[in-house]
């Protein structure tokens, strides 16, 4: 070694060992003598710094023109690994996916290799107070008391700031109501969805009492009779002072019943949380819990906190439950005729929900449309048993604008149970108001008609995804594109997966003529399949394409397009040029070689503005220098999503799909 690569090898140790030192005892440096070091060098301390330290400085560094959105892709990558592609183009998208991460993880005690590596620095209180300032979502998991407790006690701040700025709770894991231990999961529940900003409910459990009590006065007049009987017996107990007292079950007596009237009227009693929240025992013995959340939170609240007014109710506007069995269903079709303040319902199931569900579903928000109060506009259903429901759910409920379904054919089904009668189309309404549609399907063959039809009476629509859909032999999907280019003219978006449209060119030409589309996804769409000319196929539609002047997006994954995707340069060449600025390539098959070549074309027809390219699940590691040539050649005028991927896994994939 030289004796000047020797003095920049020490000059690099004793730079290490400086930011080493900053990082350590930031706390009596001081934010000011930090920010005061030369920018060069402000930016080669940034990787040093803690997520606490990264977080505090980043208002300053801003406003000095310096930005930590490598940072925080550099701590996503630390926990991704370095083959993951990450698509968040903003500091503050990547900052907020940090914490989104990290916060439940560092709260609840769960650790990965990145919390391990960081314990020392992420299990600080100043952590989860910054996380906490950027997350919107909070999942209780109710199995472990001591961290929820602690919201209660030492870590009552963090609830306080959750409070005014959680939006989303979601319930991971059922709720036994008649444990004291689960009190605390109920008041945190009570504190984000009552008394914070929370509106968006997320359900993972099969458990209809907790769902009814997650539903009680947050937007419907439906009262559960168990749960009433639950809580009133318990609240009574509470308001007659009694600390312990013998009960009969859940059985109230008449006279307990008769203070029902007041509900919302509880004398505050000042108590300093859960050390001393009374319990009530039954005859064996056994502890049970109080549940009524307007006297837990008089319980749990400090007493220099209490207030003589009762408590608020939240209003939860939107609704999902990812594990929708019949005893939940039940519950809900009870409480939809009056959830007026629901704008958006969420309901998916591992298994096809049966027929009669969906029409049970269909009749409660047919009540709830006809009450003339109904707010809902988003409905999202899976997995429904047969393609006919579709419309069935949509004549139910005539205020919804975006629906999502998932079908899956149940074969057997209607043989057993009648079908629904269907509406005259007289009496249907003539125009649906309806401007997204997703629908996945699962079916051997599919009868168009149940598409098409809904979209001629949806004009308004301006988002379609269809995927899966399997015509008969001897069928074309081309009836669906030019149903969508005469009736759908604010059609905006359009993603078209799973499907073969590789007779259809003229009508997908047709169509984007018609139609002023932003986004266009055609994955997996088999465009090149059996065609004589796959180059001259392509160039077609790039010249179509070209004349959308409100593209912005395109998506051609999963065609094996292979060498032709050197075609694809031409969207950037001549006097007009494309708009895209995001092209999804992903799963094509494309060689080094042929990457190469399209770089070398796309550096001639150089992109308008900068282009994010999708590269990934391509078999760059056949050639790994002519692929890094390839991105090389890229990246001045493109950001690059790619990761490892090997060669053997595309391989499995491209013959899976042919």
């Amino acid at each position: 070694m030289s004796n000047t690569e020797h003095r920049d090898l020490t000059k690099i140790r004793l730079k290490e060992i400086c930011f080493g030192a900053v990082r350590k005892h930031f706390a009596a440096l001081g934010t000011e003598a930090v920010l005061g070091l030369p920018t060069p060098l402000m930016k080669d301390l940034l990787p040093h710094l803690t997520i606490c330290q990264l977080d505090e400085l980043q208002p300053v560094l801003n406003q000095k023109g310096i930005s930590t959105h490598s940072e925080w892709v550099r701590v996503l990558r630390d926990m991704y690994g370095p083959n993951h592609a990450i698509d968040l183009h903003s500091e503050e998208e990547a900052k907020h996916e940090v914490m989104r991460i990290l916060f439940p993880l560092v709260f609840y005690g769960f650790t990965n290799s990145y919390v391990k590596r960081n314990l020392r620095h992420l299990s600080s209180p100043s952590f989860l107070w910054a996380a906490a300032k950027c997350i919107q979502h909070f999942l209780l998991v109710t199995s472990l008391h001591k961290p929820l407790q602690s919201l209660t006690a030492e870590q009552w701040p963090l609830l306080n700031l959750l409070e005014k700025r959680i939006k989303s709770v979601g319930v991971s894991q059922p709720i036994d109501l008649s444990k004291r231990t689960t009190q605390s999961g109920l008041y945190v529940l009570h504190r984000l969805l009552d008394h914070g900003v929370a509106t968006k409910l997320v359900v993972h459990v099969q458990c209809p009492i907790v769902l009814a009590w997650l539903l009680h006065k947050r937007g419907s007049q439906y009262v559960n009779l168990e749960l009433k009987k639950l809580m009133h017996c318990r609240k009574a107990s509470w308001i007659s002072g009694a600390p312990t007292v013998r009960t009969e079950g859940a059985s109230c007596s008449p006279g307990l019943q008769a203070r029902d009237d007041q509900d919302d009227q509880v004398i505050p009693c000042k108590r300093s949380k859960m050390d001393s929240v009374s319990v009530l025992e039954d005859e064996s013995g056994k502890e049970n819990s109080i549940v009524d959340p307007q006297v837990l939170c008089r319980a749990f609240t400090p007493c220099d906190d209490l207030r003589a007014e009762a408590c608020p109710w939240g209003q939860i506007t939107c609704l999902k439950i990812t594990q929708c069995g019949p005893d939940c269903l039940e519950v809900l079709y009870s409480a939809l005729p009056t959830f007026f303040c629901l704008h958006s319902l969420s309901l998916h199931s591992t298994l096809t929900f049966r027929y009669s569900d969906v029409l049970d579903l269909a009749r409660a928000l047919k009540q709830l449309s006809d009450s003339s109060c109904s707010s809902l506009t988003d409905l999202c259903v899976s997995i429904l048993p047969n393609t006919n429901l579709l419309e069935i759910l949509l004549d139910a409920s005539p205020t919804v604008t975006s629906l999502d379904v998932e079908i899956h054919t149940v074969m057997f089904e209607p043989y057993f149970l009648p079908l629904h009668p269907r509406t005259a189309e007289s009496d249907m309404p003539a125009v649906l108001l309806l401007e997204k549609l997703k629908v996945k399907v699962a079916e051997v063959q599919t009868d168009l008609h149940f598409m098409t039809s809904v979209l001629r009476r949806s004009p308004r629509l301006t988002s379609l995804h269809v995927a899966g859909m399997r015509l008969p032999t001897g069928s074309s999907q081309s009836q669906l594109l030019t149903t969508l280019s005469v009736s759908n003219p604010c059609l905006k978006t359009l993603n078209l997966e799973d499907m073969k449209l590789c007779d259809c060119l003229p009508d997908v030409l047709n169509l984007l003529g018609e139609c002023k589309l932003e986004e266009l996804h055609l994955n997996d769409c088999r465009l090149l399949e059996k065609c004589t000319d796959k180059e001259e196929t392509l160039q077609q539609l790039v010249g179509a394409l070209k004349t959308v002047a409100s593209l912005h997006t395109l998506s051609l994954a999963q065609n094996r397009l292979a060498k032709h995707v050197c075609a694809l340069a031409e969207l950037f060449s001549g006097s007009s040029p494309s708009s895209v600025t995001r092209l999804n390539i992903s799963s094509n098959f494309i060689q080094p070689a042929e990457l190469l070549e399209f770089a070398k074309r796309l550096e001639t027809h150089r992109p308008p503005h900068q282009l994010t390219l999708d590269l990934r699940k391509n078999p760059g590691d056949r050639d790994p220098d002519t692929w890094n040539a390839a991105l090389k050649r890229l990246r001045p005028f493109s950001v690059l999503l790619v990761e490892g991927w090997k060669s053997t896994d595309t391989m499995v994939e491209h013959i899976s799909n042919m």
